[in-house]
């Protein structure tokens, strides 16, 4: 394993180049631009919550929707940075919403998403990839793609939760 002072260096390095801050740059602009997508196109939902920058292994903003809100759950999107793609997750607004929520969708055996075991530091109940490897050449299509996938994310939960004493 390499220092921090290793790890600094070439980090320098690579910002010597340029290329890392103007990628991140652009990756925050578009971030904020969805965001700004969701604020706009579905004004039913709450407003969207700000943007977290993250450590360069995630960016993320969580949206509202109001079925979910009222059970105090919220659904994030997520730029995940080792992976490098886009995420959808539903989350709650604490840990006791968290293991509630959990023990729901874990003991109905439900597998149409990925439900995340619990874990320290790990904020989500149910996680599914929206994006894999997306292509920033065409970010309208991109957010299309966000939208869409958000959209049936959202419905399958609500349709779940409707169908689940909880």
């Amino acid at each position: 394993m390499k220092s921090l002072q290793e790890n600094m260096l070439e980090y320098k390095k690579q910002l010597e180049k340029g290329i890392i801050q103007k990628a991140y740059q652009g990756l925050m602009e578009y971030m904020l631009s969805l965001r700004n997508h969701f604020t706009i196109n579905y004004p039913d939902f709450s407003p969207p919550g700000s943007i977290y920058y993250g450590y360069m292994d995630m960016t993320y903003f969580s949206i509202f929707p109001k079925s979910l809100k009222e059970r105090d759950l919220k659904i994030a999107i997520v730029f995940l940075y080792d992976t490098f793609s886009f995420e959808i997750w539903l989350s709650g607004k604490n840990k006791q919403i968290l293991s509630k929520y959990w023990q729901v969708f874990n003991k109905s055996n439900w597998d149409k998403y990925k439900i995340v075991e619990p874990v320290k530091g790990i904020d989500s109940i149910v996680e599914h990839i929206l994006v894999d490897n997306p292509d920033f050449s065409d970010v309208d299509d991109l957010t299309k793609q966000i939208d869409k996938g958000t959209l049936i994310f959202i419905k399958d939960i609500e349709d779940f939760l409707s169908k689940t004493a909880t």
